[in-house]
């Protein structure tokens, strides 16, 4: 059926009014002869609405004659017609022909690259690595090795669990899973040692498979050895074992901020500037607006790619350039007001760092005030298990 109405396109047709007392006697008339005919509409007794052929309208025309019924042409539809309607128009069919020309062209180039991160989770400066692997804007799309893009950017990088590109009209989409960091784990096996992951003073340990190397009391720093993986016996002498147990150690966490007593913050007034420009590829077109009325301003810029469809990118965008303006307002604190604020961003911060606050034992401020400001010190003392293995390498 669309293949059809294709060909009726391309040949052209047209939709004609019949009238008169002997329609049916008509319409029986042509299709004998096998003339087609579709999209036929009944208006009243002796009026009809169809569409025919083009090759067919005069012996039409002299059926309808044959059989007392008047014909007259509603519509022109199709190729032919709408040709012929340009034909004069030379300078606006040749532009015609070099877009569509265009279009065609830029068919073969990437002009988009879709980055998608499963569950929006960010990985930093990927872009940068895709693009010096290959795949770029403008790049042709029968030089890019999807494989060869996927294997370099992997290769440099340890933070990627699984990518995969997909070639999609102009568009180039990146799909990414981030790996998670996780310790390395050594097999149950495997001969290890329990080495410390921070700094602390142990609170409790207790071996469960070989020996202790440190006692509660004990300083130790990241990387000392908490319990040897081996086991010492009268009659067995030494064996190496795959070290076990819990070390409990006090950790303390400190940051230090100043807080000047007078400070300049900037105040959005609501007034804004927009200004647009194109960009072509990588060649740039503003259409500016003269120097800025505002004398504090920051600048947005957005960049909308024109597509034709969902995953056909033209190499050609629209530049959204907004300026906010905003004030500068001087604040004075108080020294307490400086304080208050101080403690509070430095405990936010820090207890962020912290897995699970419950374990925080004590929390210790130190400030100390000069001219211009107050410099605060915090430090939380918290109750954690550290400890890691390590294997052993003979």
């Amino acid at each position: 059926m669309i293949i059809k109405k294709i060909i009726n396109y391309i040949y052209g047709y047209l939709r004609i009014t019949v009238e008169g007392y002997y329609i049916e006697r008509f319409i029986n008339i042509c299709r004998n002869k096998k003339y087609m005919m579709w999209n036929i509409k009944k208006i009243n007794d002796i009026k009809l609405i169809l569409n025919i052929e083009i090759k067919n309208f005069r012996e039409i025309c002299r059926i309808a004659k044959k059989t007392q019924c008047k014909v007259k042409i509603k519509t022109k539809r199709g190729l032919p017609f709408l040709l012929n309607k340009y034909k004069k128009r030379k300078v606006f069919v040749l532009f015609l022909l070099i877009i569509i020309m265009t279009i065609f062209l830029s068919s073969n180039f990437v002009w988009n690259i879709e980055i998608i991160e499963e569950n929006g989770i960010e990985i930093e400066n990927i872009m940068e690595d895709v693009n010096k692997a290959g795949l770029k804007i403008g790049e042709l799309k029968t030089n890019i090795d999807t494989k060869d893009i996927i294997n370099k950017v992997r290769l440099n990088r340890d933070d990627i669990a699984w990518m995969g590109i997909e070639l999609k009209g102009t568009n180039a989409i990146v799909k990414l899973v981030k790996a998670e960091k996780k310790p390395e784990i050594v097999d149950e096996d495997e001969y290890c040692n329990i080495v410390s992951n921070k700094n602390g003073v142990i609170t409790k340990i207790n071996a469960q498979d070989g020996t202790a190397n440190v006692k509660v009391g004990d300083t130790v720093s990241s990387g000392d050895v908490l319990i040897n993986g081996w086991m010492e016996g009268k009659y067995t002498g030494i064996r190496y074992v795959h070290a076990k147990g819990e070390i409990e150690a006090r950790v303390w966490y400190t940051m230090n901020k100043t807080i000047p007593y007078t400070t300049t913050e900037k105040r959005n007034t609501g007034n804004t500037e927009t200004n647009y420009g194109i960009k072509i590829n990588n060649f740039r077109i503003n259409f500016p607006k003269g120097v800025s009325k505002f004398k504090f301003y920051d600048t947005i810029e957005n960049e909308n790619k024109i597509k034709l469809f969902s995953n056909f990118y033209l190499p050609i965008s629209v530049i959204k350039t907004t300026n906010q303006e905003y004030e500068e307002v001087q604040k004075t604190y108080s020294m307490e007001e400086a304080k208050s604020l101080g403690i509070q961003e430095i405990e936010k911060e820090l207890e962020q760092k912290i897995e699970n606050k419950e374990n925080i034992v004590n929390k210790n401020i130190n400030t100390y005030e000069n001219e211009t400001g107050i410099d605060i010190y915090v430090t939380y003392e918290v109750l954690e298990n550290i400890g890691t293995n390590e294997k052993i390498v003979f």
